[in-house]
C-alpha cells in the first residue's frame, strides 16, 4: 500500500497511503513494496526517492489483524514443514526493507506523528531520515512478543552509535521523541509540521538529484558496503567501482561547471 508518483527534477515520491488505518502495513503492502522499489532501481528517470505517510501519522507498524493468520498458523503437516514456511515468509517480510537498501537511488524519509514497529525497520533501511517536531520512534516488538526480524535489530546499532540506546529503545518498547531522535543520529532534522517536513525532504531530494546520478548512485553504493566490511575490504572495493566509474563524463561536466563558477543545477546530466 505504497503508491508513486513522479515529482519535478527526477525526484519519486512513494507514499504510505492507507490513512484510515494509520498507514498499518498488510499483506498487500509487503509485495507492493518489493515491485516500487525494483521499478524505481531500474528507471533512468528517477535518481532519488522522497517516502513519506499519508494522513495523521507515518505508520502504526504491522496490521496485526491482517497479518497474524497466515503467519502465525501456516497450514504444514509437521513442525519442521512449518518452521520452513514461516521462515520463508520472514524472509520475503526482510526482503521488503532490504530492497530500500539495494536500491541505488537515495531515499529521503520524512516521518511525520508516529513510527511504530515495523516503521522503525521501515526507515533504518533507508539513507536519509528527517522528521516533526511531533514524532516520535517506538521498536514494539516486545510488547507483543516477539524479538523484531525485519530489519531493525540489525540496522539500528548502525544508525545509532549508542549500543546502550539501541539496547533499551529494543528491550523496553519505550517511545523516543524527536529531540532524542535528533541527539542519537537517528534523524538528522527535526522540522515545526509536516509541510515544513515535505518541503525540506523535497528540498534536500533536489540537491541530491542535481548532483551526477554516477557520482551519487555510487557513493550510496559504496557507503552501505563499507558500512558492512573492513576499512581495507571498502577501499579496495573503491577503487574496483571508480576503475570503471570514473571514466564518465559526468566528471569533465562537474568540472567545468566548478570552473566556470556556474551552480551544479545548471549542468544536464545523462540518465543512468
Amino acid at each position: 500500500v505504497a503508491s508513486s508518483a513522479e515529482c519535478s527534477s527526477h525526484v519519486t515520491h512513494v507514499e504510505l497511503h492507507r490513512p484510515e488505518k494509520r498507514n498499518a502495513m498488510n499483506q498487500a503492502f509487503w509485495s507492493e513494496m518489493i515491485d516500487c522499489f525494483n521499478q524505481i532501481a531500474e528507471d533512468p528517470e528517477c535518481r532519488v526517492v522522497v517516502f513519506s505517510g499519508a494522513g495523521k501519522l507515518f505508520t502504526a507498524g504491522i496490521d496485526l489483524m491482517d497479518m497474524a493468520g497466515g503467519l502465525l498458523r501456516p497450514d504444514a503437516d509437521d513442525t519442521a514443514r512449518i518452521s520452513w514456511k514461516v521462515r520463508q515468509t520472514i524472509s520475503k517480510y526482510q526482503e521488503t526493507f532490504s530492497v530500500i537498501e539495494k536500491c541505488p537511488k537515495p531515499v529521503v524519509v520524512a516521518v511525520h506523528g508516529a513510527c511504530v514497529g515495523a516503521g522503525v525497520d521501515l526507515i533504518t533501511a533507508c539513507d536519509i531520515r528527517l522528521c516533526t517536531q511531533d514524532a516520535w520512534f517506538q521498536v514494539k516488538e516486545v510488547d507483543i512478543g516477539l524479538a523484531a526480524d525485519v530489519g531493525t535489530l540489525q540496522r539500528l546499532p548502525k544508525v545509532i552509535g549508542s549500543g546502550s540506546l539501541v539496547n533499551e529503545l529494543a528491550l523496553t518498547a519505550r517511545k523516543m521523541y524527536s529531540d532524542e531522535a535528533k541527539s542519537s543520529g537517528l534523524v538528522s532534522r527535526v522540522f515545526p509540521d509536516k509541510e515544513t517536513l515535505m518541503a525540506g525532504a523535497m528540498e534536500v531530494a533536489g540537491e541530491i538529484a542535481s548532483r551526477s546520478p554516477v557520482a551519487v548512485q555510487g557513493t550510496k553504493i559504496n557507503l552501505i558496503f563499507s558500512r558492512d566490511h573492513s576499512v581495507k575490504e571498502g577501499l579496495d572495493f573503491a577503487a574496483m567501482w571508480n576503475m570503471s566509474m570514473l571514466q564518465t563524463d559526468d566528471l569533465m561536466k562537474s568540472a567545468q561547471a566548478a570552473l566556470e563558477k556556474k551552480s551544479i543545477k545548471q549542468v544536464v546530466f545523462s540518465k543512468l
